[in-house]
């Protein structure tokens, strides 16, 4: 009985730290935000009237955030795609396929994932800058000078050039991830495929694919958030929302911090019950049987 008692005890010590933290810093937080964008409060200190939904009726009447929510819409959609079949192939490639630098190409792929999103901000700004960037330079020298753009600078493809940096800085993350789970997958099972016939591409979609399928689901979350976050901080840095670029966390702090608290927090309450459904309905499309080996 003392040891189980002792063990109760050892793992209510481990565990209490994390669910103090927790409690702390993730549950009053988002209660706090969802009481708040029911008044009409200027700022956090002050109090405000109760307001009941007026501001959600607001909200979803604004086309500044209905534009905000569609460039998310897209961000994601594309981020999200683009940067999982990316990952996937590379991850692929660096597991299964024997050829010399591996080791080095795995470290360059990584290399986005260890920069913070103000140095990665940077350095799209240096390569998109329109008059001497390293993108409209190199296509000035290799003939194609009629392809150059203010690629920040245009509305058309702004959030297009904004997106291309987001997959960049994630792909490298979600490689080791896939990397690690195809590198626990038996190597009998491909000798086999291959004594069958299977060629390469027949044993990924056979094999790896379904095998590693769980981490894949799993990572649709982390798009989902991780595309939120990091899209509100490189918009921020790069354009604060001009050009039809803003988000809709960018549009959230503007509202906060302009003298409109608690409409920002309904942007927040909004915005939360988005990226929890969106991830929700991918694990539900995306659900199929484990597979064992």
């Amino acid at each position: 009985m003392n040891k189980k008692k002792a063990q109760r005890t050892f793992i209510f010590g481990c565990l209490a730290p994390a669910v103090i933290l927790a409690i702390l810093f993730i549950a009053v937080p988002t209660i706090t935000v969802f009481k708040e964008s029911f008044f009409d409060k200027t700022d956090l200190i002050h109090d405000g009237a109760f307001v009941a939904l007026d501001n959600f009726k607001v909200l979803f009447s604004d086309e500044r955030f209905i534009e905000s929510m569609q460039n998310i819409i897209l961000t994601i959609t594309l981020v999200t795609l683009v940067t999982l079949v990316l990952a996937v192939l590379f991850a692929t490639l660096l597991t299964r396929e024997e050829f010399r630098g591996k080791n080095f190409f795995r470290v360059i792929f990584y290399i986005p994932n260890i920069l913070s999103i103000v140095v990665i901000a940077g350095i799209f700004a240096a390569i998109y800058q329109p008059s001497n960037g390293i993108l409209n330079s190199f296509l000035e020298m290799i003939g194609l000078s009629g392809l150059t753009r203010a690629w920040m600078g245009d509305p058309d493809i702004v959030n297009y050039s904004i997106i291309v940096a987001l997959i960049w800085q994630a792909i490298g993350y979600y490689m080791v991830m896939y990397m690690a789970s195809m590198s626990s997958i038996p190597e009998n099972l491909y000798e086999a495929a291959s004594l069958e016939g299977a060629g390469k591409i027949k044993q990924f979609f056979m094999i790896t694919l379904p095998l590693i399928w769980n981490n894949i689901r799993t990572t649709l979350t982390f798009f989902v958030i991780s595309t939120i976050n990091l899209s509100f901080m490189f918009v921020q840095i790069n354009t604060e929302g001009s050009l039809g670029t803003e988000v809709p966390l960018n549009y959230m702090y503007n509202k906060a911090f302009a003298g409109n608290y608690s409409y920002g927090m309904a942007a927040g309450v909004c915005i939360f019950l988005f990226s929890f459904a969106l991830s929700g309905i991918l694990n539900n499309i995306t659900k199929r049987d484990v597979l064992e080996f």
